[in-house]
């Protein structure tokens, strides 16, 4: 009997004390036993790092690794996945505030050996008490990675998820440098749009990781700034001319250009702040666009004109719109 394969774990954490003992509990849960786990400390101050060393303590296959200096997110996770074994032929990243199911590493390097062309395994996940994942039929394991990324820029599918989500093969890691590009707004979809341009995508129907929805995190810190649909529009810029037709790059443009103007045009009269427009235009400006102003002034007037014909309607949903800022902003929001 061939031994099992090598997966590489990696969680990079920062002050995540609340979340890091259930993530680090959740891995040494595994019904799958041959893998190492790279614990990687961004300069922690909260005992992030203690609780990490007791952990390594206990298990010979936990290492925690100290990063020189301080570094951002992104940086971080590069870092991280540098210090993966040379003879791993999987890894999975595990966000420290996240956790794996018992299952997890089993069912994904099962599909994974009986599918050499896979370079990215995916899978159901929680967020909260809700499953996110969607389209894959239910018997099919396998997508063509190219066809993958065709049906997610038609919203057929939504597979990537978060980098808890996935699992990848170790030498789709070790090929990129950096694994995550510093440069985007979305690096860790589009390093999974990347990989699937030259591998295939396997799938687990099955819930396998756990996100949590009610701390603040990277993502969430941008939702109020619509993070969603400018994401998409640099996707589909930046991928759309490889997967789709023309017919479909040239109908999807136009729905999704013009929801995303719609909604600046409410933006401006949310009065939202510079924050706001430096957010969008940076992201722009990736793929070489800028803020159309004109467009922009278009939807503001015609959101004003469906202010002043429905008033009553108009006003509750920027009513609830306001509670929402509100409340995540608010200390409550935020615990």
């Amino acid at each position: 009997m061939a031994p099992a394969p090598l997966v590489s774990v990696v969680t990079p954490f920062y002050n995540t004390a609340p979340y890091l003992a259930g993530c680090i509990e959740s891995v040494l849960a595994q019904s799958f036993r041959d893998f190492e786990y790279l614990l990687v400390n961004n300069h922690s101050t909260d005992g992030s790092r203690e609780m990490a060393v007791r952990y390594a303590a206990t298990d010979s296959r936990l290492r925690v690794i100290d990063n020189p200096t301080f570094v951002g997110q992104v940086e971080n996770y590069n870092g991280a996945l540098e210090h993966i074994s040379p003879l791993s032929k999987y890894v999975k990243m595990v966000q420290a505030d996240d956790a794996i199911y018992s299952d997890c590493l089993s069912r994904m390097v099962d599909l994974a050996e009986g599918e050499p062309g896979v370079g990215i395994v995916s899978s159901y996940r929680m967020i909260g008490n809700r499953q996110s994942g969607l389209g894959i039929p239910s018997g099919v394991s396998r997508v063509h990675g190219r066809e993958a990324c065709r049906r997610m820029l038609l919203g057929e599918y939504y597979v990537l998820g978060s980098p808890t989500t996935l699992l990848y093969r170790a030498d789709c890691v070790r090929s990129r440098h950096p694994f995550y590009a510093l440069d985007r707004y979305h690096e860790d979809t589009e390093t999974g749009y990347e990989i699937l341009l030259e591998t295939d995508l396997g799938f687990v129907h099955q819930a396998l990781s756990f996100t949590r929805d009610d701390n603040v995190s990277m993502m969430t810190s941008t939702q109020a700034f619509n993070s969603r649909d400018l994401g998409y529009l640099i996707l589909l810029e930046r991928y759309g001319p490889q997967v789709l037709t023309e017919d479909e790059l040239a109908q999807q443009r136009v729905i999704s250009h013009r929801g995303y103007y719609r909604f600046l045009g409410r933006a401006v009269l949310r009065l939202q702040g510079q924050a706001f427009w430096d957010y969008h235009r940076a992201g722009l400006a990736t793929v070489g666009w800028t803020l159309r102003w004109n467009d922009i002034a278009l939807e503001a007037v015609e959101e004003l004109g469906r202010l002043v014909c429905s008033p009553i309607s108009t006003a509750q949903k920027a009513l609830a719109d306001v509670r929402k800022r509100f409340f995540r902003n608010s200390p409550q929001g935020r615990n």
